[in-house]
């Protein structure tokens, strides 16, 4: 069982940065893939991107060049560093975690809203 907490999120304008985290904890050895995902209002729940245990990444093409992922292993945390922010960026931003096994787990989200 896996446990996903996010923090990180909140508001800021348009051209700014903010930095998102998620921190898993439970079966720490079990984990392959981490990643992030977004959901605006009416909209369905998208990809941001991914990374895993190897390092081999995956990014949205709306967010290349603007986003980061990263993770640190030893503290199986996952980070989000999101600049040159757009409004079109607003959403609740999810944590997933794919074990491998194949399970899937999902974060309870942190809000990023960007101003105009």
């Amino acid at each position: 069982q896996v446990q996903l907490v996010e923090s990180g999120g909140g508001l800021v304008q348009a051209g700014g940065s903010l930095r998102l985290s998620c921190a898993a904890s439970g079966s720490r050895f079990s984990i392959n893939r981490m990643g992030w995902y977004r959901q605006a209002p009416g909209k369905q729940r998208e990809l941001v991107a991914t990374i895993t245990s190897g390092g081999s990444l995956n990014y949205a093409d709306s967010v290349k060049g603007r986003f980061t992922i990263s993770r640190d292993n030893a503290k199986n945390t996952v980070y989000l560093q999101m600049n040159s922010l757009k409004p079109e960026d607003t959403a609740v931003y999810y944590c997933h975690a794919v074990s491998v096994s194949l399970l899937s787990y999902w974060g309870q989200g942190t809000q990023v809203t960007v101003s105009a």
